[in-house]
C-alpha cells in the first residue's frame, strides 16, 4: 500500500485571509497557508510574529477576526471542542497535562471524545459503557505504545523526566484520532538526543496518514523536519515553499537577525574568515592568538 508521504498532498487544511485584531492590535493580518494530506509544514518566525496567535485560529480558541479556515473544504466551527471532534488536535507551547493523574489516564481524557455513550449511560455504568471503557483503555494503550511510553502506564504524570511530558501530551493529541495535528513548540527545553527522537515520531505520525503542522525555533529541527515551510513575521507571512527555499531566502535571515542583506553577508563572510580554526606551528588557533594579542 501507498505510504502517506507519496500519495497525492490532497488539501487538507486550509486558511485563507486570516486577520486577527485584538482592539488595535493586528496580530495576524491576511495569512493564508495549505496544508496537503500526509505532509509536514513547519511555521516560523521571530518571537511575536503570530505563529501560536493562528494555532489558536486553527483550534477555535480565537474566532479570526477576517477570513475562514477549512478542514477538508468544510469551515471549521468557533468552538474547540467541536474542532477537536472534526479531526483537529494540538499540543501547547507549555505542557498543559493532568499532573496528578497517571499517564494512561492522561491518554484516556484525549480518547473519551471517541467514546459513544451519553451521560445517563456514564451515570449508571451500563454494560456498553464498561464495554466501550474497556475499548478505550486498549486504544490509549495502543497509542501510549506508539510514542514509547506503555511501560509506564501507571505512573503519575507530574513525575515524567520533560522529554517523556512532550511524548504524553502528543500522544493524548493523538487519541482523539486527528486528520491534522498541530505542535506548538515540541522540542522546546529538550537535549539533543530528545529533538531527534521527536522527529523520528512526528515520521512516525505522517506514516499514519496524519498531517501536522510545527512551531519550532529550532530551525535545523524545521528545515531536517518539514516538507514545506512558511515564515510569519508582524503577523503576515514572509515567505513560504521548501526548507530550502526558505533558508536560503535573504528576507528570512534578516527577519532573524534584525540587519540588512548586506550587513549579514557580511558578518558570515568575516565569521568564515574568522571563526575557522588554522594552527600555527604551537597548536594556537588564529582565535587564540587573536585574544592573547589584545590589551
Amino acid at each position: 500500500m501507498m505510504s502517506a508521504q507519496h500519495r497525492a498532498a490532497e488539501t487538507v487544511l486550509a486558511a485563507n485571509g486570516v486577520t486577527m485584531i485584538f482592539g488595535g492590535l493586528t496580530a495576524l493580518n491576511n495569512v493564508s497557508l495549505e496544508l496537503g494530506e500526509g505532509r509536514i509544514l513547519g511555521l516560523i518566525g521571530p518571537n511575536g510574529a503570530g505563529k501560536t496567535t493562528l494555532f489558536n485560529c486553527l483550534t477555535g480558541l480565537y474566532t479570526p477576526t477576517k477570513g475562514s479556515v477549512r478542514l477538508r473544504g468544510a469551515q471549521l466551527p468557533s468552538d474547540p471542542a467541536k474542532v477537536t471532534s472534526a479531526g483537529i488536535a494540538r499540543t501547547f507551547q507549555n505542557i498543559r497535562l493532568f499532573p496528578n493523574m497517571t499517564v494512561l489516564e492522561n491518554v484516556l481524557v484525549g480518547r473519551h471524545i471517541q467514546m459513544k455513550q451519553g451521560p445517563i449511560a456514564s451515570v449508571l455504568h451500563g454494560p456498553w459503557f464498561r464495554r466501550d471503557e474497556r475499548a478505550a483503555r486498549e486504544k490509549s494503550r495502543d497509542f501510549l505504545n506508539f510514542v514509547g511510553l506503555r511501560d509506564i502506564e501507571n505512573e503519575v504524570a507530574r513525575n515524567l523526566p520533560y522529554g517523556d511530558q512532550r511524548r504524553l501530551e502528543i500522544a493524548r493529541a493523538l487519541a482523539t484520532e486527528p486528520t491534522v495535528l498541530l505542535l506548538d513548540e515540541p522540542t522546546a527545553g529538550m537535549n539533543p538526543q530528545e529533538t531527534e527522537a521527536a522527529r523520528q515520531l512526528i515520521f512516525r505520525i505522517r506514516e499514519t496518514g496524519i498531517s501536522t503542522v510545527v512551531i519550532e525555533h529550532d530551525t535545523k529541527f524545521i528545515f531536517s523536519l518539514c516538507d514545506s515551510v512558511s515564515v510569519l513575521v508582524q503577523g503576515e507571512v514572509l515567505v513560504e515553499g521548501s526548507p530550502e527555499t526558505v533558508r536560503d531566502d535573504p528576507r528570512v535571515i534578516e527577519a532573524y537577525l534584525g540587519k540588512p542583506r548586506e550587513e549579514v553577508e557580511a558578518d558570515v563572510e568575516g565569521a568564515r574568515t574568522t571563526i575557522i580554526p588554522r594552527y600555527d606551528d604551537d597548536q594556537t588557533t588564529v582565535m587564540e592568538q587573536y585574544r592573547e594579542d589584545q590589551p
